[in-house]
């Protein structure tokens, strides 16, 4: 069974930074495409950025785009966040890919999935 554990979050003033960390159980970790999700109070799931299995090729939300650097190593994938705004408060999920080349946007992409890390921005 594959167990995603995040770690990282907490609550930062706008323009701050953190650095999510998801741990993955299993030696097939390194085979697969990685995802970090978000969702606030009151809105659906969405997508924050993607990694695929080699770390080359990544993806990101325009929302994210240039704020945001989503990394992996051997273990884990990273979220850096810099330049927060309250609107990124959210809780923060990791997900894994059901395959390992193509980075990947929708939520039926990833099959397993972290229990989530909260992230508050205050203004």
């Amino acid at each position: 069974q594959v167990q995603l554990v995040e770690s990282g979050g907490g609550l930062v003033q706008a323009g701050g930074s953190l650095r999510l960390s998801c741990a993955a159980s299993g030696r097939t970790f390194s085979s697969y495409a990685m995802g970090w999700f978000r969702q606030a109070p009151g809105k659906e799931r969405e997508f924050v950025a993607a990694i695929n299995w080699t770390g080359g090729s990544t993806y990101y939300a325009d929302s994210v785009k240039g704020r945001f650097t989503i990394s992996r190593d051997n273990a884990k994938v990273y979220l850096q966040m810099n330049s927060l705004k309250p609107e990124d408060t959210a809780l923060y999920y990791c997900a894994r890919g059901r395959g390992g080349r193509y980075t990947d946007a929708s939520p039926s992409a990833y099959n397993y999935w972290g229990q989530g890390t909260q992230v508050t921005v205050s203004s």
